[in-house]
């Protein structure tokens, strides 16, 4: 078995509760919403679960061991720091980036008119081509998962390629 393999892929999640007076930050972009994520950091679930992914196709240890929630220094972190320690950490490993594909499972507020706007931020903190973003807005359909506008979710998978 090889231990630099051609290919390495990761998965990564993360879910925050939704609170009034916060501000929800998806993908580095601001949400216009009345709710926003309860975090330590900036609680961006789409960064933390692609930072999470990055770093499990690096073998690497996960974004709360790295970046634990009591760390004073982190309060009101910037998600993209982390999502750039993950990436600096694949390229060390030999690895760049190919592509992801993730998803954010939200009830409200609505996040399909705000797609393009956070894969255009993904592609620029990813430095890969906006092609090689995939993102889906998902809602729960009713299924009650989770109560409607008290949570968010976010999936994502990552694709790195030997350099």
């Amino acid at each position: 078995m090889k231990e630099n393999p051609a290919f390495r892929t990761g998965i990564g999640f993360d879910a925050h509760c939704l609170r009034r007076g916060r501000r929800l930050v998806l993908g580095g972009v601001v949400v216009p919403s009345v709710v926003g994520a309860v975090g330590h950091s900036d609680a961006d679930v789409l960064l933390h679960a692609l930072t999470d992914a990055i770093l499990g196709a690096t073998a690497s240890p996960d974004i709360g061991t790295l970046f634990p929630d009591n760390d004073p220094k982190l309060a009101g972190a910037d998600s993209a720091g982390f999502l750039a320690h993950a990436l600096q950490r694949a390229r060390r490993a030999g690895y760049c980036l190919s592509s992801v594909d993730c998803v954010v499972v939200c009830d409200r507020p609505r996040l399909t008119a705000h797609t393009a706007a956070i894969r255009k931020s993904l592609a620029r903190l990813l430095r890969i081509p906006g092609t090689c973003v995939g993102l889906k807005a998902k809602t729960t359909e009713g299924t009650r998962l989770a109560e409607p506008g008290k949570s968010i979710a976010a999936v994502a998978t990552v694709l790195l390629e030997r350099k």
